[in-house]
């Protein structure tokens, strides 16, 4: 399966490739630079939170490209929901990511980067929807379907191999399906979209956005969005991928 922004929908349509979402300061209204200093003495820790059946162990890459490039980086990588684990239901991981960041956010006054791969960036933005007060300057979404999930993918086909994509819905949106995390969101990294036709809406023209209905208008008016699309990176590279990190995401480590 190509990145989750690239996957097939029902009628054989692609959206375009997935990339990075980076929601750069939510507390300081202010116009940000495309991209921070490259290097400074010290740098603000960094939390990690990982994506469908992974555990901490698949981010070994990312772990050491950090190191390597910022020093003395404190990094967490959460050991939670991992594995099959990572099926409970999402607001139930919210709750418990939740209360593994609170400590590390308080021990760090000048604010944390949040790095959340795929499933962990659904949990993330809602972490940060829910938390009354969060220190975190960036928030980088790394290949996570922040517009929901459209069709099947190949966990979705692994689950349950004889469903056609026309019927998933009908498991997924039942009290059990909702069970289960992989039913809980239903597909653009990039806040992009199909409209009833299966025509594919990029984030400017969705309904969220011109409503502003959780602030991604005015966070791009006022600089605070990056887009750092990747073609070509199978999904389960993008945490691993020397080049990708190179270029959306370690300029945003400071």
């Amino acid at each position: 399966m190509k990145s989750c922004g690239s996957m097939l929908g029902l009628r054989g349509l692609r959206l375009p490739p997935a990339g990075i979402l980076l929601l750069l300061p939510f507390l300081q209204p202010r116009l940000l630079p495309a991209a921070p200093a490259p290097h400074r003495a010290s740098y603000k820790p960094v939390i990690v939170v990982h994506g469908l059946f992974d555990s901490s162990y698949s981010f070994r890459h990312l772990l050491e490209y950090i190191n390597e490039t910022h020093p003395g980086t404190v990094v967490t990588v959460l050991d939670l929901f991992d594995g099959r684990e990572s099926l409970r239901p999402l607001w139930e991981q919210v709750q418990g990511f939740g209360e593994a960041v609170a400590p590390i956010m308080a021990k760090a006054p000048e604010g944390v980067h949040l790095i959340c791969y795929s499933q962990g960036g659904l949990v993330c933005r809602a972490l940060l929807s829910v938390m009354d007060e969060h220190n975190v300057d960036s928030f980088i979404s790394l290949s996570s379907p922040q517009m929901g999930q459209y069709g099947d993918t190949d966990y979705l086909k692994w689950l349950f191999p004889t469903s056609m994509r026309s019927n998933l819905y009908r498991i997924c949106y039942s009290p059990w399906g909702q069970e289960f995390s992989i039913c809980n969101y239903w597909h653009g990294s990039f806040f992009g979209f199909y409209d009833a036709n299966e025509t594919v809406l990029e984030m400017e023209e969705q309904p969220v956005y011109l409503r502003d209905s959780f602030g991604l208008k005015t966070l791009l008016a006022r600089g605070a969005i990056v887009r750092c699309p990747m073609a070509g990176i199978s999904h389960t590279a993008w945490h691993s991928n020397r080049t990708l990190y190179e270029a959306c995401i370690e300029p945003w480590l400071s």
